[in-house]
């Protein structure tokens, strides 16, 4: 792996392919208990644009039936959190009495999670619970329990596997991190 650029800004290698995989591999073997058996059908809740890749890699590794939803909140400007969530895409289905998996790729100040489960409550899911790829616990000061965490990382700004700056670096299989 070698350092990439991206805009005006240059990341270095962080977390290579296989320990992102190795992570998601524990995340879906907890939930796979926890849903082990179960007769209503879940929804998977992916977060619009970062989570897609990490919610299809997890996907593939639950073994009890799901539906996939979406949703688009927007909380980043560049490289920094704006502290104010905008919902730029509800969820795809109803989730009225439904028991719901927020996937989420990273959580830092928790000001999406916290806007999302509200929003999730309101309109009437049974139950939410929140995966992520990654947590950063530097920084992440809410109550809100998060279930199922990939790996911990510390409060530095990142792209690759779903993360972006400005749009680009998404496709990135392996997680660079901001050069200074």
């Amino acid at each position: 792996m070698e350092t990439i650029t991206l805009h005006d800004k240059t990341f270095r290698p962080f977390i290579p392919y296989d320990r992102i995989e190795s992570a998601i591999d524990a995340v879906a073997r907890k939930i796979n208990l926890d849903y082990e058996g179960c007769e209503d059908i879940p929804v998977l809740l992916c977060t619009l644009n970062g989570a897609i890749m990490f919610t299809s890699e997890l996907m593939k590794r639950l073994r009890f039936k799901c539906e996939l939803s979406c949703i688009k909140l927007s909380s980043y400007q560049g490289t920094r959190s704006t502290g104010t969530v905008l919902t730029t895409l509800g969820p795809t289905c109803d989730v009225k009495g439904r028991r719901v998996i927020i996937c989420e790729d990273i959580v830092d100040t928790g000001n999406t999670i916290v806007a999302m489960q509200e929003m999730l409550e309101d309109q009437g899911a049974e139950e939410v619970r929140i995966c992520t790829m990654l947590l950063k616990p530097d920084v992440y000061d809410k109550d809100v329990k998060l279930d199922y965490v990939g790996m911990e990382i510390p409060n530095a700004f990142i792209v690759g596997f779903g993360l972006d700056y400005n749009e680009l670096g998404r496709n990135l299989k392996d997680i660079y991190v901001l050069d200074k």
